[in-house]
């Protein structure tokens, strides 16, 4: 289960209340396996009337009862023992969290209800719970459950520890929305929790009386009603008449006020009060007999909107309203009602990350920039979620007429903060329009739009045009100066427009980065996580020092990264002047900063060099010389192969610049220099793996007399045969360069693979296995070495968005964890890894992990291919992972078979399939050897045409 339940027969130990909410509910969806393992636990239901199961003050404990029922409480779970509390006693259900009558008959019944119908709590996403980005915070509290009108869970920010936010997801309307900004809009919430909400269910919030002091009160509330969807389908009207229901009850939140209709038969269910209002309310209902009547001020389009209502004050008029308490109660409450926080998770999640930022990185930003930044936190609520709304859509411009989000009361307000502040800037008059922004501009504008103005200037119709056509053509126009009225036609149809200011921009790219420390991750990640799409692995973030040593290394790693991103670009593009320019420019930088860089090797295995603008440029070379080879300028490829091996003297990569080297000058008829080439790799310290065995069979088959007459010691080994078999199977097509297609034996069609796999399921051996290349064996890795992966190691996790520490790959993995590593492959070649296999396919089922693939393979198969390989041979595999991840973690044979020859033995065998036009190459013959000598059974299966 993955639980650790700390509960023994006469001793009963504190629960840690997440700990039972995980065992409780390890099986989402599987009502049987809930029930089964709940009998399991409480053979004595019973015994639960003894337990008060609620949170200390603290929030991080189920405690026990009363002094005197522990000395009658013998055993957890004795069916015979007396019940330890009166039946008028309350207890919390342990599934749900309702309250319910503490005997024996009522909590038997409850618990088999309950459980039946698969009612249980909201999970939260542990990993984002239990984030400590720095060493100076604390630990973060569990939060507590959401409101019964919340429908996801939330992300909880670590700053500021004040509030913490959770809201149901509301729907996004008719506005058509595209990447992140999907995510954004699936993921709204209604209300923000104050810190107060973390103490225990039924006890008032302690208010900081400090703060309270007794004074005159209105008498009226503007709030909403949220949790629509939960309600009764009531109509709703303007000027309705409503009432407020305690719902102390309720399993969510036990302050609930549910908003009813007073005008309608049995007053119909229409939503409930914000959660941040709830909880103010209801003592000031509960204790001082507040009574609330009111109407509805007007209504939303979608049905499941909030719904802005006005609350009137009522009350008995016989109780005393001057203690400090209540008027501490009331000016909370109205607080919250006349600056309702909703704030939404992605403003959360950004302002999580900007803070985060500023704690980690102040030495590498300027004063202004901190200021800046920090200036945002400042800003009102609806200015904050505008500009992260537009700021993950894609501009840079957009329409103020098209500007429209429900949680945002007032667009115009908030963009006119911003343009002030600097965040923003607008346009709305004509002669504002640049030439550098009509093309922007022209392209929010809609087709029809297009032609429209193209007609106004006695153009033709354009109906045959394309937009961006259309676009070229009304831009070609405007810089011709043959339209003076051009702009104004624009301005016409755009109305005012808005976008992020540059500064803007790129400051919060360069916060992106430093936060997710790559290009991959962006705000979008914490959504995946809150929508539960993605889980990332527990691990501690143990930092003491910086990515970035200073200012100087950063702006340089930025440079670099868009250097790369423009080569990316013209290699797509096939601009061939823009890729030699760029590596160019990449040539130039890495010879400047090559001297303080790369001194030394120590300098080199360190994680730090992967965040270098010579580790960017560098890389930014090897496309180059990709780009040459493909348009066989091998010249120019071997003279940057020469200079990069000149310059990173202690690189892993120097053993495939090596080899590609000895390529090339074969290509140009240098035989006698490519020998040599290989040879001085193979005593090289930094060529290995795959490189070099590539290498030692270029030497064997080019230093044949009368270059060389003494044959190399590893010759034999270099050039041994590999088994072959051959399988014949009826083509489908025989074009040159396409993908070689067959039917089977059934008359379906098939790939090669495929259709090796079924002549090995018959009459090949009675083979059972997978096509699966290097995507197997990276999941049993990471399945069987999980502890060692995520081991507490310093400056490796420096965020909670990692799915592997930032050294695997590096040559630091093997070193710093090397006892560890070294007692779980004693483990495995024990023959305890299909034990550890199943542990951690229970433990962490789901959880992100790099090279671990969930859905592909099923915990069948992946026993059944670590029981048939053994324990000798996946011991050897998983040592060379460690040692060597980026070189191994590719290039594995096509097929995994395996057949079993008793109920707990059998043979693994791993092939290479091989189409008609197709050969093994020197590196994917490298890898078969090594596979030899480390003991597995391989062969190459060879496909030909009937």
């Amino acid at each position: 289960m993955g639980a650790n339940i700390s509960v023994v027969r006469g001793n009963c130990k504190v629960l840690k209340v997440e700990t039972l909410r995980r065992a409780l509910f390890t099986f989402d969806h599987d009502d049987v396996a809930v029930i089964q393992w709940r009998i399991k636990m409480l053979t004595g239901r019973e015994s639960l009337s003894c337990f008060d199961i609620c949170s200390d003050n603290s929030g991080s404990g189920i405690q026990l009862g009363k002094d005197d029922d522990l000395k009658r409480l013998k055993s957890f779970g004795d069916n015979e023992h007396e019940n330890a509390l009166s039946s008028s006693s309350v207890v919390d259900c342990p599934v749900c969290g309702s309250k319910i009558p503490g005997n024996n008959n009522e909590i038997n019944s409850h618990l088999d209800a309950c459980l039946l119908r698969g009612t249980k709590r909201k999970l939260t996403q542990r990993t984002l719970l239990q984030l400590n980005f720095s060493p100076v915070l604390s630990k973060v509290k569990i939060v507590p459950d959401e409101l019964v009108e919340s429908d996801n869970p939330g992300i909880v920010p670590l700053s500021p520890p004040e509030t913490i936010a959770r809201e149901e997801i509301e729907d996004s309307g008719s506005e058509e929305l595209t990447g992140k900004e999907s995510l954004l809009i699936d993921s709204e919430i209604d209300c923000m929790v104050s810190s107060s909400s973390f103490c225990p269910k039924n006890e008032m919030a302690e208010l900081p009386m400090d703060d309270c002091k007794p004074d005159t009160f209105e008498a009226t509330l503007d709030t909403f009603i949220v949790g629509r969807r939960y309600a009764d389908r009531e109509e709703i009207s303007p000027g309705l008449t409503i009432a407020l229901s305690r719902d102390p009850y309720n399993v969510k939140d036990s302050n609930a006020i549910k908003v009813v209709s007073s005008d309608s038969a049995g007053c119909k269910l229409l939503g409930f009060l914000p959660r941040e209002l709830a909880q103010y309310i209801s003592p000031l209902v509960d204790e001082y007999g507040f009574r609330f009547l009111g109407s509805v001020i007007s209504v939303p389009e979608n049905s499941l909107e909030n719904v802005p209502i006005r609350l009137q004050r009522t009350s008995d008029g016989e109780r005393n309203y001057g203690d400090e308490t209540f008027n501490c109660l009331w000016r909370k409450a109205q607080s919250v009602s006349r600056n309702p926080p909703q704030s939404a998770k992605y403003q959360l999640n950004f302002c999580l990350m900007l803070q985060e930022v500023l704690r980690n990185n102040t030495h590498l930003l300027t004063e202004d920039e901190k200021t800046y930044l920090e200036s945002f936190t400042l800003l009102s609520n609806d200015s904050q979620r505008i500009f992260i709304r537009l700021y993950t859509r894609k501009g840079p411009w957009f329409r103020m007429s098209s500007i429209s989000y429900p949680e945002i009361m007032d667009v115009h307000k908030a963009v006119k903060e911003l343009d002030e502040k600097g965040y923003m800037c607008s346009m709305e008059e004509a002669h504002q329009l640049s030439e550098s922004d009509v093309s922007d501009i022209l392209n929010i504008l809609s087709v029809s739009e297009l032609r429209e103005i193209w007609r106004m200037l006695e153009k033709s119709c354009g109906r045959g045009m394309k937009k961006q056509d259309l676009v070229s053509s009304l831009v070609s126009t405007y810089a011709d100066g043959l339209c003076p009225g051009l702009s104004i036609m624009i301005m016409n149809r755009t109305g005012s427009c808005v976008r992020i200011s540059s500064k803007a921009e790129s400051l919060i790219w360069r916060t992106e980065r430093l936060f997710f420390l790559n290009g991959e991750q962006d705000l979008s990640s914490f959504l995946l996580v809150d929508m539960g799409k993605v889980k990332y692995p527990t691990y501690n973030c143990i930092l003491s020092e910086s990515v970035f040593s200073n200012r100087r290394d950063l702006l340089s790693y930025e440079e670099a990264i868009e250097v790369a991103q423009i080569m990316d670009e013209a290699l797509g593009a096939n601009r061939t002047d823009t890729v030699l320019r760029c590596i160019k420019i990449a040539e130039s930088h890495i010879s400047a900063a090559l001297p303080i860089q790369y001194l030394t090797s120590e300098s080199v295995i360190t994680i730090r060099h992967l965040f270098t603008a010579s580790w960017v440029y560098s890389k930014v070379v090897i496309l180059g010389i990709s780009f040459l080879e493909q348009e066989r300028r091998y010249r120019d490829a071997i003279d940057l192969l020469k200079w990069l091996l000149n310059c990173f003297t202690c690189d892993v990569r120097r053993g495939y610049w090596t080899l590609r080297l000895s390529v090339d000058l074969e290509h140009l008829g240098y035989t006698e220099e490519s020998l040599q080439v290989a040879e001085n790799g193979l005593l090289d310290p930094w060529v290995r793996a795959g490189s070099r065995m590539a290498l030692q069979r270029r030497v064997v088959r080019l230093g044949k007399p009368p270059r060389r007459w003494k044959v190399p010691s590893f010759s034999r080994s270099a050039m041994r045969k590999i088994p072959e078999v051959y399988v014949q199977g009826r083509p489908i097509n025989s074009d040159l360069g396409a993908k070689s297609r067959f039917y089977n034996e059934e008359g379906e069609q098939c790939g090669v693979e495929e259709l090796a796999l079924y002549y090995y399921a018959g009459e090949g051996g009675g083979w059972q296995g997978v096509h699966t290349e290097s995507g197997i064996w990276l999941t049993i890795f990471g399945l069987l070495m999980w502890d060692v992966i995520f081991a507490d190691v310093p400056n490796v996790f420096y965020t909670r968005f990692q799915n592997a520490p930032l050294d695997l790959g590096t040559d630091s993995f093997y070193s710093v964890r090397k006892s560890s590593i070294e007692s779980h492959l004693r483990k495995i070649r024990d023959g305890m890894a299909e034990e550890c296999l199943i542990k951690s396919w229970e433990t962490h089922n789901g959880t992100a992990c790099r090279g671990v693939n969930w859905d592909r393979h099923t915990l069948h198969e992946l026993r059944a291919a670590v029981t048939c390989v053994g324990g000798h041979c996946l011991a050897s595999l998983c040592e060379l992972l460690t040692q060597d991840y980026r070189s191994w973690s590719s290039g594995m044979p096509d097929l995994l078979l395996w057949r079993f020859n008793g109920e707990y033995s059998g043979e693994a065998k791993l092939v290479e399939v091989k189409g008609p036009r197709d050969r093994l190459s020197e590196q994917q013959r490298a890898w078969l050897l090594l596979l030899m000598d480390c003991g597995f059974v391989v062969e190459v299966c060879k496909v030909k045409p009937l």
